[in-house]
């Protein structure tokens, strides 16, 4: 078996060390055992001046060579050591008090220990980046499932990007087309003194971001993190342009940094990725708003189609809208539930769009089979407006118009306090105008003689403190 000598300049430490030692103490010492040997036990060792001089001369060398060899190692862990410092020195305080006669040993062990540090903490960032993001996806899963309009939605969209990116103000801006310029429709951290503020498209970073449709960094110079003034949006500053189909619709800005520092690029990668998101949920609403005021707009002139069908219930709707705002106001109730109130009224009966003229235009009393006919048009109705989210909230009010406290109205037979408030005001209103109204079939009662007919069937058919408020204002 061939011995196989190679360098041991590429070798580990401990291969070096061990190589070296036997160089430099284990072969001294089988030459001095080798001499003792040679003495045969005598007082004198018998050996020529030539063999003591080669072998004086080979220990020289190979402690020679151990001692350059040691030597290099070492420096190599110095200059290893001083990399290290070198490198990670400006991120780690604690390299900056090594002393210069302390070992190297204990140098890179207070190097690795800082960096040890430092991992662990880079660690825990990452877990808190990690529930940061958590907490925006849950926040935004949330809002879009909860939010009632868009403006909520942009609320929570830049309430969230603040708060993820650590910055101090946030802005969430749209084009006014008209005037070409950019308004403020979210914020978070502004005071309200900004809450007006409007930007021409082409000034400051957002007005830039604009104009050129390109997401735009700017760092703080000074890296103090003091803000110049009140400015919203002075640096460092993160402005992103909100682009569908290559259109701006408005600007997504965070400024300042709670910890001072600057922005960075992945920074200004995410904030980018969602103001095309957002973009995309803005344009989407305003195409919603309007293919729903063509349909609100549609449904209204149903709604008057059908007053004008029926000579005799012209102007129908709008008494029945005036009687219902009157009562919900001396009910004391508030301004939105008030307006959900007058829209159903004036679409109440825009279901009898789908009743035929035969039965609608009848002259004389309708039998059974025509009267469940008619009494289907609250169901259809609710199933025109039904389509349209901001009308929503009128389909129970005008499903339930025509049903009575003891269960014996329609559609669906409810009772008491199953009927919502708005469906009973309503009912009330309906019944007091149709009584009041001349008919083919019979003339129409007097306002007294219609209150005694609501009197009379006052927690029957109608909600016993609604129909005294309602006589009252009469």
């Amino acid at each position: 078996m061939a011995l196989k000598l190679t360098s041991i300049r590429d070798s580990s430490i401990i291969r070096k060390f061990s190589v070296l030692f036997f160089v430099m103490s284990i072969l001294p010492f089988l030459v001095v055992t080798f001499l003792l040997i040679r003495s045969n036990n005598s007082d004198t060792i018998n050996i020529s001046h030539g063999v003591l001089i080669r072998i004086i001369f080979l220990i020289g060398i190979g402690s020679m060579i151990g001692f350059f060899s040691m030597r290099s190692s070492i420096k190599k862990i110095q200059e290893l050591s001083r990399k290290t410092r070198g490198s990670l020195g400006g991120g780690i305080s604690v390299l900056g008090e090594v002393k210069d006669d302390e070992s190297e040993i204990t140098q890179l062990a207070k190097t690795f220990n800082e960096i040890t540090k430092n991992l662990e903490e880079n660690i825990k960032r990452l877990e808190a980046s990690k529930r940061t993001i958590q907490d925006v996806l849950t926040k935004l899963a949330a809002g879009i499932s909860n939010s009632k309009n868009i403006d909520t939605f942009l609320e929570l969209i830049i309430e969230v990007t603040t708060n993820a990116l650590d910055a101090k103000t946030g802005a969430l801006m749209l084009v006014d087309d008209a005037k070409q310029e950019l308004y403020i429709k979210a914020s978070a951290g502004i005071g309200s003194v900004f809450s007006s503020l409007r930007l021409k498209i082409g000034e400051e970073g957002p007005g830039w971001a604009a104009k050129n449709k390109k997401p735009l960094l700017v760092p703080d110079v000074n890296k103090t993190g003091e803000r110049s003034g009140e400015d919203p949006f002075a640096p460092p500053l993160l402005c992103a342009p909100m682009l569908y189909k290559d259109k701006i619709v408005g600007v997504l800005a965070v400024a300042g940094k709670i910890i001072p520092g600057n922005f960075q690029e992945d920074e200004l990668i995410i904030i980018s990725n969602l103001a095309t998101q957002t973009a995309v949920a803005v344009e989407n609403e305003r195409l919603n708003i309007d293919a729903e005021k063509t349909y609100l707009e549609t449904i209204s002139a149903l709604a008057m189609a059908v007053e004008a069908r029926d000579l005799y219930s012209r102007g129908h709707s709008d008494r029945v809208a005036d009687y219902s705002v009157k009562i919900a106001k001396e009910l004391g109730l508030d301004q939105d539930f008030i307006k959900s109130l007058k829209d159903a009224a004036l679409l109440h009966d825009v279901g009898k769009i789908g009743i035929s003229d035969d039965i609608l235009r009848k002259p004389t009393f309708l039998n059974e089979d025509e009267a469940r006919v008619m009494r289907g048009h609250p169901v259809i109705g609710e199933g025109i407006v039904k389509p349209i989210r901001s009308l929503s909230r009128l389909c129970s009010i005008i499903r339930y118009h025509h049903e009575s406290l003891d269960g014996t109205g329609y559609p669906d037979g409810l009772k008491g306090d199953e009927i919502p408030m708005g469906a009973r005001i309503l009912s009330i209103a309906d019944s007091f105008d149709a009584m009041t109204t001349d008919r083919p079939y019979r003339k129409g009662l007097s306002f007294s003689e219609a209150k005694e007919e609501l009197k009379k069937y006052s927690g029957i058919r109608y909600d016993p403190k609604t129909t005294e408020i309602f006589i009252n204002l009469v």
